[in-house]
């Protein structure tokens, strides 16, 4: 049976002048340790007080808190006076695996996490593909959560790719989507009569209204998941098809991504299967296995026109 970890917050350390983040749970900080000795292979005393802002020998009892729970994980080095982690590390926390690693490396790369609430200490060099920053406007952010937390509606001047003007809606928002590129805004149009999505860059006026919104929970494609079987392009060669299959962690051949069916059209857009596969198959390395079935449930173009 794996160790319980610490998940309550400790009493604050007794010594004055400590810092506010002392406060931080034991958990936290051994979920440091355990980050910073799989990604960097060492650990000392001075990386907990410094990130912390913790005592020295409060330091110390979260690291031999640390090695009692996972006593083969790391050993002492006295040349260097370093805790480096050992070939039979095995990672404490469920959570500390190459995906946080790799995410929490880009949010700070592109900015999106300042460095002093990172886990990272050192980085290599990262780069992220150039795209277009979308200016959003802080108080129609605050007004669309207002609305979604009071369940209320908002009267909006949106701005569609169907109109050559902007025009003004009353809408019922109950949730936000982000579709790789944008954010948008899941709600009831009272002028369609359905639900609809909105992007949030193209709402140009936003007020917070007293009428009785919505919970999304007759938003029946916001609930409903559609299983999206993904497959290597058929004609591509056995060995390229085995390297599509390692991209997208594939077994026997196919790997299942559950969508809502709200983002069906964005998900698939995003994948490149939107359209019948292209003729390269090295364009379209992948295919939708279950085309037939999952394109029953694609919105007509109406009713995404909220957010074109």
């Amino acid at each position: 049976m794996p160790p319980r970890l610490p998940d309550q917050p400790d009493q604050p350390d007794a010594e004055a002048g400590e810092k506010p983040t002392a406060r931080w749970s034991q958990g936290r900080r051994l979920e440091f340790l355990d980050f910073r000795l799989r990604w960097e292979g060492r650990i000392n005393r001075s990386a907990l007080t410094d990130f912390f802002g913790i005592s020295v020998p409060q330091a110390s009892l979260d690291i031999s808190k640390y090695l009692e729970l996972a006593p083969g994980n790391a050993c002492y080095d006295r040349s260097s006076k370093v805790y480096l982690a050992t070939e039979a590390f095995r990672a404490l926390y469920p959570s500390n695996e190459p995906c946080r690693y790799l995410n929490e490396l880009l949010a700070r790369a592109t900015g999106v996490l300042p460095a002093e609430l990172s886990f990272l200490g050192w980085t290599p060099p990262v780069a992220a593909v150039a795209a277009p920053s979308r200016q959003l406007e802080a108080n129609t952010v605050v007004n669309v959560l207002t609305a979604i937390r009071q369940r209320v509606c908002l009267r909006v001047n949106y701005q569609s790719m169907s109109s050559p003007e902007p025009k003004a809606r009353i809408i019922a928002p109950h949730a936000v989507a982000f579709d790789g590129y944008r954010w948008h805004v899941r709600a009831f149009c009272h002028t369609r009569g359905d639900f609809r999505d909105f992007v949030i860059a193209r709402m140009l006026a936003v007020e917070v209204l007293k009428e009785v919104g919505t919970d999304g929970a007759d938003d029946e494609a916001w609930h409903r998941q559609v299983s999206l079987v993904l497959a290597p392009n058929s004609r591509l060669s056995k060995a390229h098809r085995k390297v599509i299959e390692l991209d997208y962690g594939m077994l026997e051949g196919e790997v299942v991504l559950e969508c809502r069916q709200a983002l069906l059209f964005y998900s698939l857009k995003r994948l490149g299967l939107l359209d019948v596969e292209a003729s390269d198959p090295h364009v379209q390395q992948i295919v939708l296995r279950n085309r037939a079935v999952v394109m029953k449930f694609l919105p007509s173009t109406g009713e995404t026109q909220g957010s074109r």
